[in-house]
């Protein structure tokens, strides 16, 4: 072993082998979901069936935010000036951060205090309140909360939804429908659960750690960003003004799938 010999636990390479956490990925290929494959990527383990729908469902939810998000119009932007695909996407990854994705992670660590609360004694509700008391003490938003769109975030309605009947909803989904009520009550103003949320109370159910929180994000947006990408490059005339303000939608109408 030379002087740099360093050691990895993620992947084991050899001639006419790959193996993910010890698993051969020709073995699992046509076995196992995408999300199913993250969860094993990330977590060393492959999950059980139920956990397995709920990652690929948690991905699902981000596939796409819309034509005007900053990491889609970098993305766009740095397409139309004729950039490469990877630059393009990377543009747009690398807009995902504290404002902007960000709130997963964030709402994480919030929720995760709640819990803190709860395991001194409180009940869920007084868990809730309390944190939401020592945030506004602090003049401090609890990220998740609320949508500049939606009043009630369809996505969040089905994860939870689906959290439930796969049995994986426990205290933090508890705690997040409490926060909920708890900012309502003391602000007077409904700021229920978004989809950033939703995914930051499932990873917590989960037990991921909150410095990986947005790469979920990230993960589930490049699908989408390829797709705005492809329509730039294909559709809009180069170095064009991309006004957020002022497009319209022109694809099919809605169908049920």
């Amino acid at each position: 072993m030379g002087e740099y010999h360093w050691k990895t636990g993620v992947t084991k390479v050899e001639p006419n082998r790959v193996a993910l956490r010890g698993y051969p990925l020709d073995a699992l290929i046509g076995k196992i979901s995408f999300g199913q494959g993250v969860y094993l990527a990330l977590k060393g383990e492959l999950p059980p069936q139920n956990v397995g729908r709920m990652m690929e469902a948690m991905l699902v939810s981000s596939l796409d935010h819309g034509a005007t998000p900053p990491s889609t119009l970098v993305a766009r932007t740095v397409a139309s000036c004729g950039s490469a695909l990877n630059a393009a996407v990377a543009a747009g990854i690398l807009t995902i951060s504290r404002h902007h994705g960000g709130a997963i992670e964030d709402c994480m660590r919030a929720l995760l205090e709640a819990d803190e609360k709860r395991k001194s004694g409180l009940s869920v509700e007084e868990a809730a309140a309390s944190l939401v008391e020592a945030y506004a003490a602090e003049k401090k938003r609890i990220a998740g909360y609320g949508h500049r769109i939606h009043t009630k975030d369809p996505r969040t309605v089905r994860l939870l939804g689906l959290a439930e009947d796969l049995g994986i909803a426990g205290n933090f989904v508890a705690l997040a429908r409490a926060i909920s009520g708890a900012i309502e009550q003391r602000s007077g103003k409904s700021l229920p659960l978004n989809v950033d949320g939703a995914i930051a109370t499932l990873l917590c159910e989960l037990e991921f750690a909150p410095e990986i929180a947005n790469a979920f994000f990230m993960m589930a947006r490049i699908p989408g960003l390829v797709a705005h990408i492809q329509e730039e490059t294909t559709r809009e005339r180069p170095m064009r003004v991309i006004d957020p303000r002022d497009h319209e939608y022109d694809g099919p109408p809605e169908r049920i799938p």
